[in-house]
């Protein structure tokens, strides 16, 4: 039986800069935004509180949501890894609270190995996902778009 799997993101965004995790595959080093799965019962809002905690070891302010992301795995570049996987991706406008300082978290994803801080002029030259952030956010750290985004990469 296939699912839908519900997942919060954070968009944190200090100083014209974003935080993302970074990750390393076959392919080599990508970025994503902190966050990931909600548990049934868990509150979404508290699930992204939770994964920011694991990934970044950070504990974030979260504001408001601005975009949804569907992912459905077969219709993208992974395709062959990821046709099983329809995922709703919450992303949420975050701040650090006062206090932490991003860093590798107690728990981090599998292919995470480290967080960065990546200048906003210069998004667009990195392998990011959703690959969509880089024509939402301006240098300036404004959103462009919709809420809703759709199936996107």
């Amino acid at each position: 039986m296939r699912h839908i799997r519900n997942s919060a993101k954070a968009i944190i965004i200090k100083d014209e800069k974003i935080l993302l995790t970074k990750n390393q595959d076959t392919l080599g080093i990508f970025y994503l935004l902190p966050g990931g799965g909600q548990e049934p019962g868990e509150p979404i809002v508290e699930a992204l509180k939770r994964e920011c905690l694991e990934e970044i070891s950070s504990e974030v302010t979260v504001r408001d949501m601005r975009y949804i992301r569907e992912y459905i795995g077969k219709n993208h570049e992974f395709a062959d890894l990821d046709s099983k996987i329809h995922q709703i991706e919450y992303m949420f406008v975050c701040s650090l609270k006062p206090g932490f300082e991003a860093k590798n978290g107690s728990e981090p994803d599998k292919m995470q190995i480290g967080v960065e801080w990546i200048e906003l002029r210069s998004l667009k030259g990195y392998r990011i996902y959703p690959q969509v952030l880089k024509s939402l956010i301006s240098d300036d750290g404004s959103f462009k778009g919709e809420t809703y985004l759709g199936d996107v990469n």
